[in-house]
């Protein structure tokens, strides 16, 4: 794990607060921003300004904008740009901060400040009625129109905050307080907030303090990576606490380890920084891929308690008359999908009148991961288990491969049977830990039942010991009776005793060290 000291020069801003005004953008919730600026004495900025500065940037702002409205476009180069784009409103906004005191009304950058307690969180609501008159006057539009229109604003809006931060606009746990500007006027709306801000809920404390320093620090670490040619294209985490920057990449960008250090020196406020490749890729086997599943979410969990990268195999099973040949050699190389690369459907099997290279999921499913920066590339395997073999890159460190639902097109019974044949065969030719989609959670994951063995185990282990150091003189005197059927006893007691404290002893351990905390 190389490391390298950082640069310690420039000057440490001291955080100051910030306030978060989301809405739809309208004049009045603009309005209420300067207001409330205005007010406390405190700096105003809006979307309109840091969409300049992250255009002068070179963001393509644009592009994802466009890539939430329609998904299909979204590709890895622009999960990478997203990336950026948060990196540089956290850095922006976060810096603005340490200068000065600020209000900022913006779409969703209360989700970029999750967990940061003085930092305030308030979303403006106003009356439908009032929307549509306001759309009516400015577009020139009737009510019909407007209204529609209205809908369709809001749920790009929706869009573009899932895209960027994984959550809903309409979701009141993120927000601090609700102002409805259909109830109150602008300038007691002000006023409202003014009293709120001022409240010791709302103060920079020394833990909130921390978290937005290290927040920062973690944006400003990104942007240089970014900027970087020799790094840009990369799939990289960075987090950062204590002024501890911990970079990770994913083993396919080992080439850049040697050049993340070099990129980083000019970081300023870093004591120590250090650079660590995902430690492990999970190999994920299905034919049609869903984000919004209890898999998908499982191998979300897994691959962060091993620091893991999911890869995507979609496999396509090879129609032959009628028959799928699930072990025939004799059939076309499996399409692959190498990572900066977009996948053309350029040929493959046609079954029904339906190309056999389609979608089905594949790229929502890669935009999940990505947007949750664990995405470890994707291929498509189109035939038999044999080119699901084929496909695997040996040279990657696999610790697991989940193989979910193949064979759609048949019914249950010969589904199972054959998605059974396809197991054995991959787990014969390759020596990876292989488990389908509905053992995930039973042997990977603590659930409720590991939490009653878990309870039981070390509750009965802890009431055995109890009673062997509470009654010493009575158990030793048993085991070293002198007489023959005591003596008999007393080695059959013996005989169960240690296979049993070493069942309890071991199923607690396992539990505890595998499971709860981390499984190795």
């Amino acid at each position: 794990m190389p490391e390298c000291n950082g640069a310690n020069g420039g000057r440490k801003e001291e955080p100051m607060q910030l306030i978060c005004i989301s809405g739809r953008g309208s004049m009045r919730t603009k309005a209420l921003a300067e207001r409330l600026a205005h007010k406390l004495g405190y700096k105003s900025l809006n979307r309109e300004d840091l969409i300049e500065k992250a255009i002068k940037e070179g963001i393509q702002v644009g592009k994802l904008e466009a890539a939430t409205i329609k998904p299909q476009i979204f590709t890895e180069r622009l999960a990478l740009e997203r990336e950026y784009y948060r990196a540089f409103m956290t850095a922006y906004l976060g810096g603005k901060a340490a200068e000065s005191a600020t209000v900022y009304n913006g779409r969703s950058s209360h989700l970029l400040f999750s967990g940061i307690d003085h930092v305030l969180k308030v979303h403006v609501v106003e009356d439908e009625s009032t929307k549509i008159k306001a759309e009516m006057q400015q577009l020139g539009i009737d009510k019909k129109k407007a209204r529609i229109y209205l809908h369709d604003v809001e749920a790009d809006l929706n869009k573009w905050a899932y895209s960027m931060h994984g959550a809903s606009l309409e979701d009141a746990s993120h927000y601090d307080v609700m102002i409805n500007l259909g109830h109150m006027s602008v300038e007691n709306a002000a006023a409202a907030l003014s009293a709120i801000a001022q409240l010791p809920d709302f103060q920079v404390t020394p833990a909130s303090k921390r978290s937005i320093e290290d927040m920062v620090l973690a944006a400003n670490a990104r942007l240089l990576l970014a900027r970087d040619e020799r790094t840009f294209q990369a799939n990289i985490k960075v987090r950062a606490d204590r002024g501890i920057v911990n970079v990770t990449y994913l083993p396919r960008d080992a080439g850049i380890a040697k050049i993340i250090p070099e990129v980083l020196v000019p970081l300023p406020g870093v004591r120590e920084f250090s650079v660590t490749m995902a430690t492990t890729n999970i190999l994920w086997v299905e034919e049609d891929f869903e984000a919004a599943t209890e898999t998908f979410d499982q191998l979300v969990e897994i691959a962060a308690k091993w620091n893991a990268a999911i890869e995507l195999l979609q496999f396509v099973p090879q129609n032959a008359g009628g028959q799928e040949q699930l072990l025939s050699p004799d059939e076309p190389a499996f399409l692959e999908q190498r990572p900066g690369f977009e996948y053309e459907c350029v040929g493959g099997i046609e079954e029904e009148g339906e190309v056999a290279c389609e979608d089905r999921g594949f790229q929502a499913a890669k935009e999940a991961l990505a947007r949750l920066g664990c995405f470890g590339g994707g291929r498509r395997a189109v035939g038999s288990a044999v080119q699901i073999v084929k496909s695997i890159d040996r040279s990657v460190p696999y610790s697991l491969m989940v193989i979910g639902n193949l064979f759609l097109a048949k019914e249950h019974s010969a589904q199972m049977r054959m998605t059974r044949q396809v197991q054995g065969y991959v787990s014969d030719q390759i020596n990876v830990p292989l488990v389908n989609a509905e053992d995930l959670k039973r042997h990977y994951l603590f659930g409720s039942h590991d939490f009653f063995k878990l309870f039981g185990c070390l509750g009965l282990f802890s009431f055995i010991l109890f009673l062997i150091f509470t009654y010493q003189e009575q158990v030793l005197g048993f085991l070293s009776g002198v007489e023959s059927k005591t003596r008999f006893l007393a080695a059959v007691a013996v005989f169960l005793f240690v296979p049993t404290m070493a069942y309890l002893y071991g199923n607690t351990a396992r539990l505890l060290m595998t499971k709860l905390i981390r499984m190795e």
